[in-house]
């Protein structure tokens, strides 16, 4: 039997900031597959539901990659955690019974990505195109330099799979996602109605999540690109285009000296991001590192240019052990920070990231960006980088 396929992790906070509706007491049915791996059922991955105020009921996926558990309130107040070493957790907010979860192998690389999109029972078949640097990774061309498809589903729901083992530093990359089954028409609603979701992990984190737009017209999702510097931007534009002309299109957007955001983000959408921020500073001073986490990506997924918050959760990222993370979140805040010459900022932030490359022994990545940091800001420790990087390299 065909099961709904929910996008995964959507993460959210443990802490609910809004008020719960009761929520009858029931069965609840859930299945996990791999993400990278078509088809693939996860067993003994740890299911464990959630609530406010109550206890925590827990189980294991069998071999057919299915958990069951009784006396759940299948509601959004309820939240569920799926969890196997080798994995990335994720965290989701219910109704969860009946659907279908993706759970994303660990990456070990400091500059690795994958995407993964996941939809609906229509349209039948969604494409990732990721295009930079002379390559375009998609369906007909499912091996690029330094990525891959993994998976390329084309009979509904996903998950379809790019992973980029290494970014190239320097390159810019742009990810859309195609509706191959309306073509090029023109008055198609079909990617609005598909509820398709694109998330994006590094390290062993979900560190972006996309949803589709539910009320535009067309066959074609712009959904982020990533600079030359490693930092994501939003981008979130729909236009009908055919197959193949999406990499002509994307490649346009990479010859451009910048990304633009087509999103228009409410008052009401900073101020819940807000909330988050200062939930997530409440959890981190409390030495609840993880749900800290968690509350400083619920407030970057609602207001993407929010630099307070990625400020936190670079730290957070870096107490958690996550390297590959802080990397991301410390791009982000260089360029965020580069918008108001807030030098102070960008200097940590370039510190913050050679000390990361330091300890994993990239000497060179390491010294780069001291000098980036020394560049912006005289300081001691900035220079003391500058020295041993020097010589470990015997410059």
């Amino acid at each position: 039997m065909k099961k709904r396929l929910f996008n995964p992790l959507h993460y959210v906070s443990l802490l609910s900031l809004f008020g719960a509706l009761s929520a009858t007491v029931q069965a609840t049915e859930i299945t996990v597959l791999s993400a990278v791996v078509k088809d693939k059922t996860i067993p003994n991955a740890t299911v464990t539901w959630q609530r406010n105020g109550e206890g925590s009921q827990r189980t294991q996926t069998q071999s057919n990659g299915i958990a069951n558990q009784n006396g759940i309130r299948d509601d959004n107040e309820t939240t569920m955690l799926i969890s196997k070493p080798g994995y990335s957790t994720l965290v989701v907010n219910c109704p969860c019974d009946g659907f279908t979860y993706a759970l994303s192998p660990v990456m070990n690389n400091l500059d690795g990505m994958r995407v993964v999109l996941t939809w609906g029972r229509t349209p039948s078949d969604l494409d990732s195109h990721l295009v930079y640097s002379d390559n375009h990774v998609f369906f007909k061309h499912k091996i690029g330099d330094g990525s891959n498809l993994d998976v390329d589903d084309t009979s509904s729901f996903g998950p379809e799979t790019v992973t980029l083992q290494k970014r190239q530093i320097g390159k810019r990359y742009v990810y859309a996602v195609q509706d191959f089954s309306n073509g090029g028409r023109l008055d198609s609603k079909g990617l609005a109605k598909s509820h398709a979701r694109v998330d994006v992990y590094v390290g062993q984190t979900r560190i972006r999540s996309y949803q589709v737009n539910n009320t535009t017209k067309g066959t074609t999702w712009v959904v982020f690109g990533i600079d030359g510097e490693g930092a994501f931007h939003d981008i979130n534009k729909y236009l009908t285009l055919t197959s193949g002309k999406v990499a002509g299109y994307l490649n346009e957007l990479i010859a451009q000296p910048s990304f633009e955001n087509s999103t228009t983000i409410s008052p009401q959408t900073i101020s819940q991001a807000r909330k988050y921020n200062a939930l997530g500073e409440k959890l981190y001073h409390q030495d609840k590192r993880e749900d800290a986490m968690y509350a400083f990506q619920n407030a970057i997924d609602l207001y993407p240019e929010f630099g307070q918050a990625y400020s936190n959760l670079g730290l957070t990222y870096q107490k958690l052990n996550r390297n590959a993370e802080a990397l991301w979140a410390n791009r982000k805040a260089i360029e965020i920070a580069a918008q108001s010459g807030n030098h102070v900022v960008q200097a940590s932030s370039y510190y913050n990231i050679a000390r990361i490359y330091e300890k994993n022994e990239d000497w060179q990545n390491a010294l780069d960006n001291y000098l980036s940091a020394k560049a912006l800001r005289q300081h001691s420790a900035y220079d003391k980088g500058i020295a041993r990087m020097t010589a470990k390299l015997g410059q």
